[in-house]
Order: C-alpha cells, then sequence, then structure tokens
C-alpha cells in the first residue's frame, strides 16, 4: 500500500528524542510526519538520518519555543523536568508553547508512589513522592492533565521505573565494587526494556482514552534490587556486589541512589496488557539479560526515565 506524502500525514512531536525517542522513530513507520524538538543543534544530522525533522530550541528557554504552536497535533513527552525544583519548568513551558494538541504521550516515572512497602501498586494508588524528583514528576503529571481538560485533549500518563538494554546496564557500578543490600534490606524494583517501551509509547499513542489515563510500563519480572545486580553480573561474568546492612551502605552510597534503594514496589501491568493490549517482547529480566550479554555492551547506569 502506497504511503500518503509526508505533507498529507498527521503530524507529531517528539519532545526529548533520545535513547527511547530513538528506538521509537523506526516503529512509526510512515505514518507520520516527525518533528523532534532538541537544544544541541549538532543532533540535527542525526535526527534527519533517523526520518524527523529538527526543531532546535530548548525547554529551558521558552522565548525559544514559538515554532511549536500549532506544529503537530500528536505529541509524545519524554523530556525529563530540570534538575532542581519542585515544580517541573520544562512541561510547563511546553504546555504554554503548544497551544491544543489532540493526543499527548507524556512518559512519566513510577517514583511518584514513593515507598510502598513491597506492596503490589495499581494505577489508582494515591501519589506520595519522597523526593524533589518525584515531586517535579507529580507536578508534570498535574500541569498536562489540566492542559488536556481545558484542550480536550486526549491524554495517556505512561508510568516507567528502571529502563535497560544495551548501554543502559549497571557495568560499570558492579565493576566498581558497589555494594547493594543484604536480602532482609532489600527493596523490589521494576524495569521494562527500552525496545519495549517504545512500542507501549507507540501503542498508547492510538490506543489509550481518556484525558489522563495512568498506564504501567513495565514487565513481568519480581524481583528485588540486589537481585537485580546478581543477575547482570552473573550474565556478563561479573562478580557479584557485596551486600551490607542499609546502615551500612548508607554510608558508602550516593544519596541518589541510596534513594533508588529506600522505595519498595511491585508495579502491576494488568492495565497495560487489556487497554493498551501490549504484549512484551522481554518480559523477563533475566531471560533478555542473556540475550544482551551475547552482544557487546557499554556500561551505563539504571535511573529515571530517558
Amino acid at each position: 500500500m502506497t504511503q500518503p506524502s509526508a505533507f498529507l500525514r498527521p503530524r507529531l512531536l517528539i519532545v526529548g528524542c533520545g535513547d527511547v525517542g530513538m528506538r521509537l522513530l523506526p516503529l512509526l513507520g510512515g505514518r507520520f510526519r516527525v518533528f523532534a524538538l532538541t537544544s544541541q543543534r549538532e543532533r540535527c544530522a542525526e535526527l534527519r538520518s533517523a526520518g524527523a525533522v529538527p526543531i532546535v530550541a530548548d525547554l529551558d528557554q521558552p522565548d525559544t519555543l514559538g515554532r511549536l504552536r500549532g506544529l503537530a497535533d500528536w505529541v509524545v513527552h519524554l523530556a525529563p523536568p530540570q534538575p532542581q525544583g519542585a515544580f517541573d519548568r520544562r512541561t510547563r513551558h511546553l504546555v504554554a508553547a503548544l497551544g491544543k494538541a489532540a493526543r499527548l504521550v507524556y512518559v512519566s516515572t513510577s517514583g511518584v508512589y514513593g515507598d510502598c512497602g513491597g506492596e503490589l501498586v495499581r494505577e489508582t494508588r494515591p501519589v506520595a513522592p519522597r523526593n524533589a524528583r518525584a515531586q517535579r514528576r507529580v507536578d508534570a503529571e498535574r500541569v498536562l492533565r489540566a492542559w488536556a481538560l481545558a484542550g480536550g485533549a486526549q491524554l495517556a500518563i505512561l508510568r516507567v521505573p528502571g529502563i535497560y538494554a544495551a548501554g543502559r546496564l549497571p557495568l560499570k557500578r558492579l565493576e566498581q565494587g558497589t555494594p547493594a543490600l543484604r536480602p532482609e534490606d532489600d527493596v523490589y524494583t521494576n524495569h521494562i526494556h527500552a525496545d519495549d517501551l517504545a512500542r507501549i509509547v507507540l501503542l498508547a499513542l492510538f490506543r489509550a482514552r481518556g484525558a489522563g489515563r495512568v498506564v504501567h510500563a513495565v514487565d513481568d519480572t519480581r524481583m528485588k534490587m540486589g537481585d537485580y545486580f546478581d543477575a547482570v553480573a552473573d550474565a556478563f561474568g561479573l562478580a557479584r556486589p557485596p551486600r551490607l546492612p542499609r546502615a551500612e551502605l548508607q554510608a558508602v552510597v550516593t544519596p541518589t541512589l541510596l534513594s533508588f534503594m529506600s522505595e519498595s514496589r511491585r508495579l502491576d501491568n494488568t492495565r497495560l496488557k487489556r487497554e493498551l493490549r501490549v504484549r512484551l517482547r522481554h518480559p523477563d529480566v533475566p531471560a533478555a539479560l542473556a540475550q544482551l550479554a551475547a552482544a557487546p555492551v557499554q556500561s551505563g547506569t539504571q535511573g529515571e526515565p530517558a
């Protein structure tokens, strides 16, 4: 079937076209004329070769965002908040610049729930952010809901845990021998492969409904954080990290890493499968790690969604 001319396709804007955005671009399959917002002029050639029209602008400088108004009816918001403050100024600048749009998918974080004591968490659970990083995400969600309701837009909020893939593994951490928590102090962590996340974003564009419906973008694995580090170490032939009591660990890891080690929850993905009808390509972390170990992998770190 012949694809329509690029100028006849609906327009889609990707805000924050990093690793996940670059994985999304090939999946769009000629359905859209794609624009990608970047603050780095040197990335323009890369984005063009991947099929996107680069828009050089900076969410931290609202006076650069004038081209966004009316540019696209479909928007994928992958940009994280700025590093400081209780409010996500970047998202506030974005919605002010966009005006109206028909659909938006926002990639948020599961950190908005705070510590849940290892309980199974569904999307209806109230948010309880414990740090400024998560508070900024909650602020972004609220701003986007208000924007969607005011403009009649469909908004999907994907709450995402630790993203992993080639280049996004804690190999450097393991090589440095950074300790993990002993089993009796350890916390449940959650995961999603970056390729699966890109597919979830695509399906959310077409299948999500409502002005702020939340969906957990998470795989089927139930794993504690130390066990995840052990699994990565085993897959790549590295030494497992030493295990320490929490009182000893907090003296030797960074505050950011300690914050991840202080929140325990198990994310339910029923809504992901029933409403978005997602079939995960990588539902099980250990199996995916075995595949990744068969190919060269760059050291990386697990953190918030990019």
